[in-house]
């Protein structure tokens, strides 16, 4: 074992011990801490025993370990817990040293972590991981972002970890500025719960509308991964509804429907509407988890509230063409959404961001990969100062061919009383933008008649606002601020 290591990382639950694991198989000496000492010894003479990682009994002794510039990885809680670590690691850095957070951190953290810890000569690094601890182990998506001048180091041990596509490309590179690493992050997790939403919602028209049973559901998503809708969540979803419990029956028919979250989909909601961003879909899976959460009302109201009691009499499979049409182009508008909100978040805070590396970096090991990302790639490839992705040649044919049979399976789940808030919301969003004229002018007018909030007209220049006394008592005063 080399004499001081490479890395260290603090924090040994299953996604820093994993990650420990990996940098070691890739050829790099790790030192592990934890602030409980027996949790390192039990790893070390455990998972660790015979590798190249060597753990440390004290936060001294730990930073004593590392060659320099010092690398330490942080995977402790989110929030006050990564400050406190940061203020018990100070004292023993020297300039240089970098201090990396790879916990699902909320961005302003991060953007506030950089600018201390750079004031006193450190360098911070915010970092997404994703993969989960399958991912960890043996590849996760990994998207850094911080100080700038941090990243020719750590470079090498990042690719080095992360997962590869085809080709060999490392899904990790340079996201950008302050909390660009998390922000990214956070807008994977969003999609994230859009696409699990998704896949949700056309399990339960499977079921409730075609009568479809737990085989044959499996058998329609392995059918669909041999399409464009290959990806790692459409796997999952295949193979847990092959998984028998103890008496043979499905399990996933036994588990609770209450669903949990961990807060980035709220975080990324959030966002979209501090940024004017209308980031629908991912906002209606965030809230249909909120619903799920309220089994015991639901229960009960399911006892007084009654909807269509319909069979359906259609061809099914037909109608699982039209299923599967409809969550790819609710799956674009969700993507869609995603990257309209990095573009502002972008502009917003001065950030530099490679979309097209990014669908990069999510093409492997993250939870939301996906062969559909290498045509996000390529869309920024060929012009990556595009607004939305709808535009696109590729996405518009894939949107404008799936239309018909989207509008389908919308129109037999609200015939049916099926709720399908994203699979909704997304055609309404596709609806929306495509729409030259929406009917905001009579929302601007209603703004002003009550708050004399003032409009834009078509026939004058825009940046022109008007007034207008609506009821002959107003006079001619306007609101001093407009937001559009």
């Amino acid at each position: 074992m080399k004499p001081l290591s490479d890395i260290g990382l603090i924090g040994l639950a299953v996604m820093g011990e994993n990650l420990i694991l990996n940098m070691e198989s890739k050829g790099f000496t790790v030192t592990a801490y934890n602030r409980s000492v027996e949790k390192v010894d039990r790893f070390i003479s455990g998972r660790a025993q015979g590798k190249n990682i060597r753990g440390a009994a004290s936060i001294e002794e730990f930073v004593a370990s590392l060659e320099k510039p010092r690398k330490i990885m942080i995977m402790v809680k989110a929030g006050k817990p990564v400050d406190d670590m940061i203020e018990q690691l100070i004292p023993h850095l020297d300039k240089g040293d970098i201090l990396i957070d790879g916990g699902n951190t909320h961005f302003p953290d991060t953007n506030r972590r950089v600018a201390y810890l750079e004031s006193k000569g450190l360098h911070f690094v915010g970092s997404g991981v994703s993969g989960g601890e399958e991912g960890a182990l043996t590849g996760p998506s990994i998207m850094p972002g911080g100080s700038v001048s941090a990243w020719e180091t750590l470079k090498p041990i990042f690719q080095g970890i992360s997962a590869k596509v085809e080709d060999g490309s490392p899904c990790c590179d340079w996201v950008g500025e302050g909390g660009a690493g998390h922000f990214v992050k956070m807008v994977h997790n969003g999609i994230e719960y859009g696409d699990m939403q998704l896949i949700c919602e056309a399990y339960q028209l499977m079921k409730e509308v075609l009568g479809y049973n737990a085989d044959e559901i499996h058998q329609v998503l392995a059918d669909w991964n041999t399409t464009e809708l290959d990806s790692y969540l459409i796997e999952i979803s295949r193979d847990i509804f092959a998984f028998k419990d103890e008496d043979g029956g499905p399990l996933v028919e036994k588990i609770l429907d209450t669903a949990g979250q961990k807060g980035t989909g709220k975080w990324t909601g959030v966002s979209a509407l501090e940024l004017g961003v209308p980031l629908t879909l991912i906002g209606e899976a965030v809230f249909a988890r909120c619903l799920s959460a309220q089994k015991e009302e639901r229960v009960k109201a399911a006892e007084i509230l009654s909807g269509p009691s319909l069979e359906f009499t259609g061809d099914k499979t037909a109608f699982v063409e039209d299923l599967r049409q409809a969550l790819l182009a609710s799956k674009i508008v969700s993507y869609a959404q995603g990257y309209v909100l990095m573009r502002e978040a972008a502009k917003e805070f001065d950030w530099h961001l490679n979309y097209g590396g990014i669908a990069l970096m999510w093409r492997g090991g993250c939870i939301i990969r996906s062969a559909f990302l290498g045509k996000i790639k390529e869309a920024f490839d060929k012009n990556p100062d595009i607004t939305n992705l709808l535009v696109d040649p590729y996405f518009t044919d894939k949107v404008e061919n799936a239309q018909a049979g989207w509008r389908r399976v919308v129109a037999t789940a609200v015939t049916h009383g099926v709720s399908i808030p994203a699979l909704t919301s997304a055609l309404s969003y596709f609806d929306g933008y495509r729409t030259a004229r929406l009917p905001a002018n009579l929302l601007q007018a209603q703004r002003d008649f009550f708050g004399a909030h003032t409009y834009e007209r078509v026939d004058r220049p825009r940046g022109e606002f008007f007034h207008t006394n609506w009821t002959g008592r107003g006079g001619d005063t306007a609101s001093t601020t407009y937001n559009a």
